[in-house]
């Protein structure tokens, strides 16, 4: 009954402190340490570095999502306003309104309607290439979110890499008997180093993904409303014409 009580009070005297557990569990995703406990610098600066730029994608994806609304892009008050001012016949109102405005649709329809003394021709050129410009420098923008997507796991190979690297270290210097707590060091800095790779890059390539494909749906339907609007321009084929091509280049007024 002695013995008994012994080994009782001896397996709960070996018990580790809950409240040391759990903080040396919490510390390994922000620290990386060694056997000794002492702080790994390389691996806790690969750590942070993938810590940072966990932030840094987080808040690219909102702004870029902020920046890349319906409002930004086809605002309906001004799409609505420019289609009254055209029925009306009050070009320099609509030319004045899309000249204020800031959106992609009032960017590409300004351009358009400024080329109208070219002819209908180069009223939809003018209208397409800026259209293409400005889509191209919204994907550039979001660019970076990719970037970071593509790197993030990069720099986490590396810390995986060099925790192993540290864990085989420690084989050899005991002599190929190491102690699992010397190799704890170098695989946790590895696991870690992963982890926060995967943090970084899947919220980073699934922010793109969605975003740019928000940005392509939304311009294509920004220049195809544009086209509507100025498809009025067209020169109208007259009867005596009518087995002849339409002719584009005929100047239109905007005055």
């Amino acid at each position: 009954m002695i013995g008994t009580l012994q080994a009782i009070l001896t397996s709960v005297a070996t018990i580790p402190d809950p409240g040391a557990i759990d903080r040396s569990f919490g510390s390994a995703f922000f620290i990386s340490r060694n056997a000794d406990s002492s702080i790994e610098v390389l691996g806790s600066l690969i750590i942070w570095v993938l810590l940072l730029l966990s932030i840094l994608s987080i808040g690219l994806i909102i702004t870029m999502s902020m920046s890349n609304t319906r409002a930004t892009v086809l605002p309906e008050s001004v799409v609505e306003k420019v289609r009254k001012q055209l029925a009306s016949g009050r070009y320099k109102e609509a030319i004045a309104t899309t000249e204020r405005d800031d959106s992609f649709f009032a960017r590409i329809m300004h351009a358009g309607m400024k080329e109208a003394s070219h002819g209908y021709g180069a009223i939809i050129r003018g209208l397409e290439q800026t259209a293409d410009e400005q889509t191209t420098l919204r994907f550039r923008r979001i660019e970076f979110l990719n970037v970071l997507g593509q790197v993030s796991p990069m720099i986490g190979l590396f810390g995986t890499v060099y925790g192993m690297i540290l864990a085989f270290q420690a084989i050899v210097v005991s002599g190929g008997n190491a102690d699992p707590v010397l190799l704890a060091g170098g695989i946790g800095t590895a696991l870690t180093t992963t982890f926060w790779g995967l943090v970084v890059a899947i919220p980073a390539l699934a922010g793109y993904a969605i975003i740019r494909n928000r940005i392509d749906e939304m311009t294509t339907e920004a220049t195809l409303e544009a086209e509507s609007l100025l498809g009025q321009f067209r020169p109208k084929r007259s009867s005596k014409s009518a087995s002849k091509p339409a002719d584009s280049s005929g100047d239109v007024s905007l005055a």
